[in-house]
């Protein structure tokens, strides 16, 4: 399989440990593989070490395979976190060779991807996530599979992010420069 030679998407993270704790239960991933490139955000359950070695657990289990189809990336997330408190989990893979998003969630993460053409008969596309916790009780898996463009912005956010924060945002609103 061919890598890519130039970057399938630009990336940043903002986070902040609840105040008072040392370790956050939030951890995200950003792996390129062959023809793509796999983003996650888990939210382990509670605060602190114990949802931190959760989350941690998840994104280790995804950079073994980043490749892997999400739905099958999400069930072994579950086996694995079994013996942990366990996690929310939001998948997106992007594929540089269609032109597609897939992605699935479980538990409290939101995201939101917000296309760069305003015209756009969908200007902005919410995941749905699924209710359920990862490594405890899985829900029926659904991946949606979406196209995307330059320019298109995917927010990714866990609980700790005050509810409805997208709906006033633009692209331009989160753009770097």
């Amino acid at each position: 399989m061919e890598a890519l030679t130039t970057p399938v998407l630009d990336w940043d993270v903002a986070e902040r440990p609840l105040d008072g704790r040392g370790e956050s239960g939030d951890q995200c991933l950003v792996k390129l593989f062959g023809h793509g490139a796999l983003v996650a955000v888990a939210d382990g359950l509670g605060h602190g070490r114990e949802a931190a070695v959760a989350a941690k657990a998840a994104m280790a289990t995804l950079e073994e395979d980043p490749g892997q189809s999400i739905a099958v990336l999400l069930r072994r997330c579950h086996e694995r976190l079994r013996p942990t408190r366990g996690a929310a989990l939001s998948l997106v893979s992007f594929n540089a060779r269609d032109g597609t998003m897939s992605w699935l969630g479980v538990g409290s993460v939101d995201g939101v991807l917000l296309r760069a053409d305003r015209a756009a008969s969908s200007p902005a596309e919410r995941l749905v996530s699924r209710g359920g916790l990862v490594g405890r009780q899985l829900p029926p898996l659904g991946v949606v599979v979406v196209r995307v463009e330059p320019g298109d912005t995917l927010l990714l956010a866990t609980d700790g992010i005050r509810e409805g924060f997208e709906d006033k945002l633009t692209v331009s609103d989160v753009a770097g420069p």
